[in-house]
């Protein structure tokens, strides 16, 4: 059947005259202010703190655990209104929940598991220990590894899965489950690893052994995926982020590393996801923090975040889990904030610590909420406040399609066109996303609401803030070659792994 082009043409014009594009107010300038909430001391030795992690589970979001060089494990709650007349001891004594001593050495990382029942402690006497939180007990000691260990992460769903990352040169993971060899001491027992790969990131600048191997460069950061198969590790060797699958750890399934004109011979300080783990920061020792989309490896960094100082590899990044901002420690004694999709601005600086800013970690349930640590033995909580401007006549307002409706109606919702949305209020201080704002004009004018949605949109439920700020889309190819499904597969299709995609044929 042969269908008349002019015909077809007038039919879809039709329907597009009875269409009617509307601006919604878009946020086309974002003041960020930040505040500091309060600083605290973390211990009385005057030792600076090495790690901090804020619990996972929602209704414990306001506690954070900090350890340092003395083997100090020290919980927090973010809570507490911190004086700025009061000395910084006095303000850790205030929001000191409890402080032990996990190990006689020097804590790199700290890990929540178990709905943050549990705490794992990596140390540099070459172990990692399982702790009761709550009764500051060890109740299983993980050891194999032959140097300090640096980094740890907890699988996204079975926190009984733990990777680890040494100085040795080696990454491991363990089951939490295999208790198998009991060391003697009391409630203590000694978990050996399920897997270990070795030279993992080897050194290619370093003095090579007899057999003319490589020697092994220190594993800095470790990544579970949201995948649960694959994981990311990253070295002091080179700028390269490496990817395996837990189920065959014979070789690394693909890699990903900065441009070529980039500098590639400088060590990962840490790496981080985002909530979705869509994605993935490196922060590298070339002053760099490069942002990539895990689903599209191949095309190198997306953007690249320059400013501050990473002269050790003490100073970490970490992107937040609503993947809109990325925070950073910096030598210089400064903490840096930058925009995800305003990489070329200048970010914002936290100017009150006094030495180098080392360890960062941002709130998983408070957005905003981030915590930050430096050598001059205190740690900082701040939080972003953000101030909307909209404008709706700004080129990237974001329009919606408003099917035809009686004109009484549309004359009502068009005299409305230059002004703020219907309950878009809030409390000084506070933040919106545009996902919350469309949500209270929807709930507090239904009529508009459904002029303003599809019955598509209808169906669907409100997605996370990082599905509304997210900045970078997929290209057609990369949409074809990339299923959405690579990191939250339908039940109803047989999982794919992040593997399966970088495999794929085109």
């Amino acid at each position: 059947m042969q269908i008349d082009s002019s015909k077809s043409q007038s039919c879809f014009h039709s329907i597009r005259s009875r269409e009617l594009i509307r601006k919604r107010p878009y946020i086309d300038e974002l003041a960020l202010d930040v505040t500091e909430i309060g600083a605290i001391e973390v211990n009385d030795l005057e030792t600076p703190p090495l790690a901090i992690s804020f619990c996972k589970a929602s209704k414990n979001s306001h506690i954070f655990a900090a350890s340092d060089e003395a083997g100090y494990v020290n919980l927090f709650d973010s809570r507490w209104k911190l004086s700025s007349a009061a000395s910084h001891r006095e303000n850790a004594e205030k929001a000191r929940i409890s402080d032990w001593i996990a190990h006689q050495n020097a804590i790199f990382d700290v890990c929540w598991i178990k709905e943050d029942t549990y705490i794992l402690t990596a140390s540099g006497d070459q172990t990692i220990k399982v702790w009761d939180a709550q009764k500051k007990k060890c109740t299983g000691v993980l050891t194999g590894h032959t140097g300090s260990v640096k980094c740890l992460s907890s699988h996204p769903t079975n926190s009984d899965l733990v990777i680890s990352g040494s100085r040795d040169g080696s990454f491991a993971i363990w089951d939490l489950r295999c208790k198998v060899n009991s060391n003697g001491r009391c409630d203590e027992v000694c978990l050996p690893s399920t897997s270990v790969v070795k030279g993992a990131h080897p050194s290619s600048q370093a003095r090579r052994g007899r057999r003319g191997k490589a020697a092994a460069a220190s594993i800095t950061s470790v990544l579970y995926l949201k995948d649960e198969i694959s994981i990311a590790t990253a070295g002091a060797a080179d700028s390269v982020v490496k990817f395996w699958d837990t189920r065959n750890l014979k070789s690394n399934v693909t890699q990903a590393c900065p441009h070529p004109e980039s500098s590639t011979q400088k060590g990962i300080s840490s790496l981080s996801q985002d909530l979705k783990g869509v994605f993935l920061t490196a922060s590298c020792m070339d002053n760099r923090i490069y942002l990539y989309n895990v689903l599209q490896l191949d095309k190198g960094p997306m953007q690249t975040f320059s400013g501050c100082q990473i002269e050790s590899f003490y100073v970490k990044a970490a992107i937040s889990p609503d993947a809109d901002h990325i925070l950073s420690g910096s030598s210089n004694g400064k903490a840096h904030i930058w925009k995800v999709n305003k990489p070329q601005a200048e970010p914002i600086i936290l100017r009150s610590h006094h030495g180098e800013v080392t360890a960062i970690d941002w709130c998983p349930s408070e957005i905003g909420k981030m915590a930050t640590t430096a050598d001059d033995f205190t740690v900082r909580i701040w939080n972003i406040a953000t101030s909307y401007c909209s404008s709706s006549r700004s080129a990237s307002s974001i329009r919606r399609r408003v099917m035809a409706i009686p004109s009484t109606e549309s004359d009502k919702l068009l005299m409305h066109e230059n002004e703020e949305p219907i309950g878009l209020t809030k409390q000084h201080g506070s933040s919106y996303s545009s996902d919350e704002a469309m949500h209270q004009m929807n709930s507090s004018s239904p009529s508009i609401a459904s002029l303003l949605s599809t019955p598509e949109a209808q169906k669907r439920k409100l997605s996370s803030i990082s599905d509304s700020n997210e900045a970078f889309e997929k290209t057609p190819e990369a949409a074809l070659r990339s299923p959405s499904s690579v990191l939250n597969p339908p039940s109803s299709l047989k999982r794919k792994t992040i593997r399966d995609y970088f495999l794929a044929v085109p």
